[in-house]
């Protein structure tokens, strides 16, 4: 009988580790799905506020488009990291900006968790709370960190999609226009489709005060169509990548260092009166020591 339990629960295991290895190739497939060409349209739109100023003024709604390659630059069992680099302007002479960063790690427990005014917490889950799941990192164009969640990727009725709510810097588009609020509170879902992949949010504008409760001061929805098109038509941006690799390679080793220490982290917002990204944009900052002095300084 003892024999029987024991052959039982070993063909229950494999049967189980298994099913996880399965599922976990799922989930690689889906998040490289990501990859390629896209033609990108961008759209937010502010849907409820709840502030109590007769003068508050909604943000506008946002519409953007363009032409986005995203470059798979780490493809390892537990770690998947992806490059955006937009494609703007005549085809024939286009302009390529280096933009966001997402590094995809399976059952992370290290989490830098944003907590406004260019400061993030550093924070560990547990084995048990990670377990299954792909933790999200996106990185600002500069490569420093801007938010990162975990979640499971479900796949089901032939719907392949994460979801998290996490803490986040304001955007771009908001940032130089608001100051009444801190932090964005970002829910996230990403949906694989025939077509591309969609980033769909669900968001609170949160101005966080120390010692305060939270308060929402307005909700915005976020909807981010990727289209795949043919790899071709984002030759530009690949060729800028095969030049500008081995110089960023160099800043994400850098910034390794620094989550490295896994404990908070405090960002400079200007340094000689020049923000992060205008350093390390600049084409004479190239050496391993100049990215390492330059990221440094911005490290409080």
């Amino acid at each position: 009988m003892k024999k029987v339990i024991v052959l039982a629960s070993l063909v229950f295991a494999v049967s189980f580790n298994a099913n996880a290895q399965k599922k976990k190739k799922q989930d690689q497939e889906a998040i490289k799905a990501m990859c390629g060409c896209f033609e990108i349209e961008f759209n937010f739109a502010e849907t409820f506020h709840f502030s109590e100023d007769s003068l508050y003024k909604p943000s506008k709604v946002y519409r953007t488009d363009g032409l986005e390659w995203a470059q798979l630059v780490v493809d390892e069992s537990n770690k998947i990291s992806i490059q955006h680099i937009l494609q703007v302007g005549k085809p024939n002479d286009p302009m390529i900006v280096k933009h966001w960063r997402q590094d995809w790690m399976y059952e992370n427990t290290e989490f830098y968790v944003y907590n406004g005014d260019n400061e993030w917490t550093f924070e560990e889950k547990t084995k048990k709370e990670v377990d299954g799941q792909w933790s999200q990192k996106v990185y600002q164009v500069d490569d420093s960190p801007r938010y990162e969640g975990s979640g499971t990727w479900v796949h089901v009725d032939g719907k392949s999609y994460w979801e998290n709510t996490t803490t986040a810097p304001l955007p771009r588009r908001e940032y130089t226009k608001r100051s009444d609020y801190n932090i964005t509170m970002r829910g996230n879902r990403h949906e694989i489709t025939k077509e591309g992949w969609i980033h769909d949010q669900d968001n609170n504008k949160v101005i966080r005060e120390e010692g305060k409760d939270d308060v929402i001061l307005a909700q915005e929805k976020g909807y981010n169509v990727y289209k795949k098109v043919e790899d071709s038509r984002c030759q530009a941006a690949q060729d800028w990548w095969k030049v500008n690799y081995e110089k960023w390679a160099l800043v994400r080793t850098k910034w390794d260092v620094v989550f490295g220490r896994n404990k908070d982290l405090t960002l400079e917002t200007k340094v000689d009166n020049k923000v992060l990204y205008k350093h390390l944009f600049d084409e004479e900052t190239t050496t391993k020591e100049d990215i390492e002095e330059v990221i440094e300084s911005f490290v409080k």
